[in-house]
């Protein structure tokens, strides 16, 4: 049940309660077949009359809207009326989808019956649902079913009334509560006395059919009324009387015999002469884009979507009306190959080609809305032949209509108010004031008619405005300026008046009054429209006033108005614009203004062509729609804006989104835009009517790109988040269609090749990934970025693609080539043994193999698959550990290439594993910041936990210590046979990155996300010496042999060398411009060696550089190509913030880190 007849319910139960009788009423409920006998027992057992109704009312509460509506007959068919007027505010309103059990759409054989035998026309063919009018239809009738009156649906030329009028009786439910003497029928039209006689006569004859009250038929109108009103009096109470299409007021008067009646007509204001209350539904005409092209698709029995492309234009063409969709639907239902012709006549005004349905009464789409022209009187005929000269979707002032007609605003009302009520113009309210306006059908209706005669009519307004304002006088208080300001040029032009145009154009007293009143848009739009007369004037004078408009647009639509006359000082000397600006300068020097006149004009040149500011704040992304003519924008105000690409014209809009809008896209057919913001959501926009088509919010972090595939017969979306995922979302669907997961780290953008079966995507994480659209399987995985990718882009043939990337680089790929490259790239988690002569390395590759690499022969043995997450070679080579994402660390020997021992002890994915020196212990370190120590032969374990957020790592001491540093900010040292701390250092405000120890034990050094560096002697709980200086992250450190020198690297390239001892900057190792030479890192320094005699140093990045110091200082003397080397490079929440892009509030977030991976560095650039 409703709330609202719920809470009327309940609001007079008291009443009720105590007045009711309930025999009788649960008697008429259960026919209605909405009580139960059952129920009616349990009402009969209450011993007294008030519990028997109390309990009646209660179960009422718990049922639907047609009990309480059962109720509501109820009452009044039992003398109830007073209670029942109670209940009468909270009748709900019925949906005929919840009808009868026997019933389609609550259609029953009964309703069948009584609809065919009252004459009610049955469904068009073709037929589609309007809910909401419907509805208020019946809720007016409710109103009629224990009164006489009318219900009047009025509305335009085919615009559904009288389907609309036959489905609001077409239920079960409704017919037998409120009108179950039945429903008659009469179709009116236009008529004169003799034909009305016909119609009583007919109407008397069905009504009389056992002939009870009279032998013959009526002889004329007045005995025709008293026969109708004592047949619907006493063979026919409580029906309705439904009289369709009435013209005249008189015609009424034949009817207005105390009866309920539902007519529908053109003219609002027949029912003035007729007694009795009146309720008014009016219907315009404006059925909806989908409703349209549902109608098209029955008519021609194909589905919505493969309908042809015209079957969008010509829904466009039709404006809304029900009679015009159906005329073509019929007529392709005929003609299926006819879409292209349709279309043209449509788009010509040829409406006399659009010829009759079998189902409409007139001839052809013209006499249908000429008709209702010529019913007005004469006098007023051409006032409305006026109204040619309106344009669509313009809403005009009553004042505009006194200066075109020279009359008063009463006289003016009183006309247009006859126009009103035949449908022929509508009219809103604003206000005090008057607004009036043309349906497009009845625009281009009259422009059609009267085409003859446009020139004159639009030269008639324009001499009428001249003669009563002049154009720079118009003040913003007046009711009409603003129509004035937006239509004055446009009336010229069309009158042909080419130099009162020029005149009012080139008026920089215009421009001022025009921009302070609606802004710069509207002016450029009328230069670019008119320039074909402008220029007859004088080409370069247009030239000079329209960028003029364009360059200073963004300054002359915004709040305090700059001084125009200010601004047009600033024009070249040889523009009109400055001469009339020069002009009005000397005027007001002389009332005491004061003017700036620049010297040096001819030295500033302006490339821009347009220059707008649609957006309050930090703008972040703009596009142009397909086809050029507008484009998009989005920021931090939270809005999208969509203009004009050449005027600046604000076309759209809309508030977006609850945060940041990030990125916006347009589709290839340009009917959407896509926006994605820092609220996690994906939102698809109507691009012509700003509509919210979908809300997609699956992401779990911001979106930071959207992208449409470039196909427009199978529009795709790409989105690419920070939470590391791609998702495909398909415009039919409403859940994502694919995700897409293999970064590690935020996706900052994605893009469709040209054929649209690839999507590229890049990261945070340094990758660019290639995804297959078919199967939606990665392709390929190009690694060689240092840092973050921020964009990547197709070659127009899609044979290559760029990426652009934080480390300074930018880099060509060839698709093919990256495509068909399957080798095996070996992933961060790796270690290595030297002993002896050999080396041999441990590594997990991108197909999650551990691999053991002989450093000097090549060999490779594969040995396991497994989710790897970090592992380690015994000192002897023995055995392998490895730990994993579920928190489980393995050995396994390698003899026989099987676990030997394993155990789950960590609850996160385990980091970093190790074996101490003898082989017997392996320590762990997890992402549930614990530190494992693991007897594997004896399986004793000690667990280290005193870290409140991830370790970073550790690394192992003398006599049984162990250091570790985490992103908590602390360093500590434990025993690691009793478990237990034994000193801890707050080291750092952030993420300690990285930690060395002096070879002489004495002392250890800490890094830092918070761009610091530390000397700490392992007596001492506060540092010996902080370094400052570094302007990124300090990502390493290492000390020299003899434990005088810590170098340390960061993650701008720059390395510095310190002093131990008392912590003095030594040395500056700066990363070079690419102006001035060879960068010294292409993004982070990863690593630092000393050679054994402290005379060179080696680091790591995008390459390997050594740094030699024959006397002082170091500086660098070769630099390798780090092939083979791999590089510390990226981290989980270190993604770019579009909120705040300042490069320390990226570094910043080192703090977060939570993954990292190796990645081969190659240098392209």
């Amino acid at each position: 049940m409703d709330a609202k007849a719920r809470n009327c319910l309940l609001q007079y139960r008291e009443a009720l309660e105590k007045d009711i009788k309930t025999s009788y009423i649960m008697d008429r409920m259960i026919n209605d077949g909405v009580l139960t006998i059952s129920e009616e027992e349990k009402v009969k057992n209450e011993p007294t009359q008030q519990q028997r109704a109390a309990l009646l009312i209660k179960t009422i509460l718990k049922k639907d809207n047609y009990s309480y509506i059962s109720f509501y007959n109820a009452l009044i068919h039992e003398g109830y009326k007073d209670l029942a007027a109670l209940l009468h505010s909270g009748i709900p309103v019925i949906s005929s989808s919840n009808g009868g059990k026997d019933s389609v759409g609550g259609i029953t054989s009964h309703v069948k019956t009584v609809l065919c035998e009252g004459g009610v026309p049955q469904r068009p063919v073709v037929f589609v649902t309007r809910k909401k009018l419907v509805n208020a239809i019946r809720q007016n009738l409710f109103k009629l079913s224990d009164e006489p009156g009318w219900v009047v649906i009025y509305g335009m030329a085919g615009c559904g009334k009288s389907v609309l009028a036959a489905e609001a009786v077409r239920d079960h439910f409704f017919l037998d509560g409120c009108f179950p003497g039945g429903v008659h029928w009469v179709s009116v039209g236009k008529q004169d006395k003799a034909g009305l006689l016909m119609k009583l006569q007919n109407l008397c004859t069905r009504l009389d059919q056992d002939e009870n009250f009279s032998q013959r038929p009526p002889l004329n109108i007045e005995e025709a009324k008293d026969r109708l009103r004592l047949l619907m009096l006493r063979k026919h109470p409580r029906s309705l009387l439904i009289l369709d299409d009435i013209w005249d007021s008189w015609i009424l008067k034949a009817f207005d015999n105390q009866c309920q009646i539902l007519l529908t007509t053109r003219d609002k204001s027949v029912t003035d002469s007729v007694m009795g209350p009146k309720y008014i539904v009016a219907v315009e005409s404006d059925l909806g884009k989908e409703k349209g092209l549902e109608i098209l698709s029955l008519f021609v029995n194909m589905k919505k979507a493969d309908l042809p492309e015209q079957a969008h234009s010509i829904i466009k063409e039709c404006k809304g009306s029900p009679l015009v969709v159906s005329l073509i639907g019929a007529l392709l239902r005929d003609f299926p190959n006819r879409w292209d012709y349709y279309l043209r006549q449509l788009q010509n005004k040829q409406f006399k080609r659009i010829r009759k349905s079998s189902f409409y009464d007139y001839e052809a789409l013209d006499e249908a809305m000429s008709i209702s022209v010529e019913m007005l009187r004469e006098d007023i005929k051409d006032y409305y032949t006026d109204l040619s000269i309106l344009q669509k979707d313009v809403k005009v002032p009553t004042k505009v209509l006194c200066i075109l007609w020279d009359m008063e605003t009463e006289e003016v009302e009183d006309i247009l108010q006859e126009f009103v009520n035949k449908s022929l113009l509508f009219c809103d309210r604003n206000g005090k004031s008057f607004r009036y306006y043309l349906h497009d059908l009845q625009v281009d209706f009259l422009i059609e008619k009267n085409r003859n005669q446009l020139q004159d009519l639009h030269k008639k307004i324009v001499t009428q405005f001249q003669k009563h304002y002049q154009p720079h006088t118009l003040s913003p208080d007046q009711e009409d300026c603003m129509y004035w300001y937006n239509f004055l040029a446009y009336h010229m032009a069309s009158a042909s008046m080419h130099k009162e145009l020029c005149a009012l154009m080139f008026s920089l007293d215009w421009i001022k009054a025009k921009t302070e009143l609606v802004g710069p848009a509207h002016l450029i739009h009328e230069f670019v429209e008119y320039r074909h007369i402008l220029d007859e004037k004088d080409c370069a004078v247009c030239e000079n006033f329209q960028e003029f408009l364009s360059l200073n647009g963004h300054l002359l639509g915004r709040q305090p108005f700059p001084n125009i006359v200010q601004l047009g000082l600033c024009e070249p000397e040889t523009s009109e614009v400055y001469q009339q600006a020069k002009l009005q300068a000397k005027q007001e020097v002389d009332h005491g203004m004061l003017y700036l006149e620049w010297i040096n004009k001819k030295n500033i040149k302006n490339l821009s062509r347009l220059v707008v500011r649609p957006h309050t704040d930090a703008v972040y992304h703009a596009c142009f729609s397909e086809d050029g003519q507008r484009i998009a924008s989005c920021g931090v105000d939270k809005t999208l804006q969509v203009f004009k690409a050449e005027t600046g014209e604000k076309l759209l809009e809309i508030k977006a989104h609850e945060d940041e809008v990030l990125c916006c896209a347009f589709s290839t057919d340009d009917r959407f835009i896509a926006t994605c913001s820092v609220d996690k959501k994906v939102k698809i926009w109507n691009s012509m009517t700003g509509g919210l088509v979908h809300v997609y919010d699956e992401h779990s972090e911001q979106v930071n790109c959207c992208h449409f595939t470039n196909n427009s017969h199978y529009l795709l979306l790409a989105t690419a988040s920070s939470d590391c995922f791609l998702k495909l979302w398909d415009l039919n669907q409403k859940e994502c269609r694919n995700t897409m997961f293999g970064h590690t780290n935020s996706v900052n953008h994605c893009r469709f090749s040209p054929d649209d079966k690839l999507l590229a995507s890049c990261s945070a994480d340094g990758t660019l990934k290639l995804w297959n659209m078919d199967s939606c399987l990665k392709v390929a995985d190009c690694r060689g970025h240092l840092s973050w990718v921020h964009c990547v882009m197709f070659s127009p043939d899609g044979s290559s693609f760029l990426t652009s990337s934080d480390d300074q680089t930018i880099r060509l790929w060839e698709t093919k080539k990256v495509c068909k490259n399957s080798a095996i790239v070996l992933k961060q988690e790796i270690d290595v043994v030297f002993q002896e002569n050999e080396v041999m390395v441990l590594a997990v590759d991108n197909i999650k193999r551990l691999q053991l690499i002989n450093g000097k022969t090549g060999q490779i043995d594969y040995l396991i698959e497994a989710q790897v997450s970090c592992c380690c070679l015994s000192p002897h080579l023995q055995y392998i550990a490895f730990g994993g994402e579920d928190g489980a660390v393995e050995i396994l020997e390698l003899l026989n290439n099987r676990i030997f021992q394993s155990r789950i002890g960590h609850k996160k994915t385990v980091r970093h594993i190790q074996f101490t020196d003898d082989g017997k212990t392996l320590i762990s370190s997890s992402d549930d910041s614990s530190i494992q120590v693991w007897n594997w032969q004896s399986e004793e374990y000690v667990f280290l936990q005193a870290h409140q957020e991830t370790v970073k790592d550790f690394k192992l001491l003398k006599n049984s210590k162990l250091l570790s540093w985490s992103f908590d900010g602390t360093v500590k040292i434990w025993s690691i046979i009793t478990g237990r701390i034994e000193k801890d250092f707050v080291c750092h405000q952030d993420t300690v990155l990285s930690c060395d120890i002096s070879p002489d034990a004495t002392k250890f050094s800490s890094t830092s996300a918070d761009k610091t560096a530390k000397i700490w002697s392992f007596e001492l709980l506060s540092p010996l010496h902080e370094l400052r200086g570094h302007k990124g992250c300090v990502r390493c450190s290492v000390f020299s042999v003899d434990s005088t020198l810590l170098a340390t690297g960061d993650d701008n390239g720059e390395i510095r060398i310190w002093n131990v001892s008392n912590g003095e900057l030594l040395h500056l190792c700066a990363p070079i411009l690419v102006e001035e030479g060879a960068a010294t890192h292409g993004g982070w320094v990863t690593d630092l060696c000393f050679s054994p005699d402290s005379k060179m140093l080696v680091s790591a990045g995008g390459y390997l550089k050594a740094i030699t110091s024959p006397g002082t200082p170091f500086h660098p003397s070769v630099s390798l190509h780090a092939a083979n080397t791999y590089v510390t490079k990226s981290w989980n929440g270190c993604s770019r913030s579009h909120k705040k892009r300042e490069h320390h509030a990226m570094l910043k977030k080192a703090g977060q880190i939570q993954q990292e991976e190796e990645l081969p560095a190659r240098e392209l650039a």
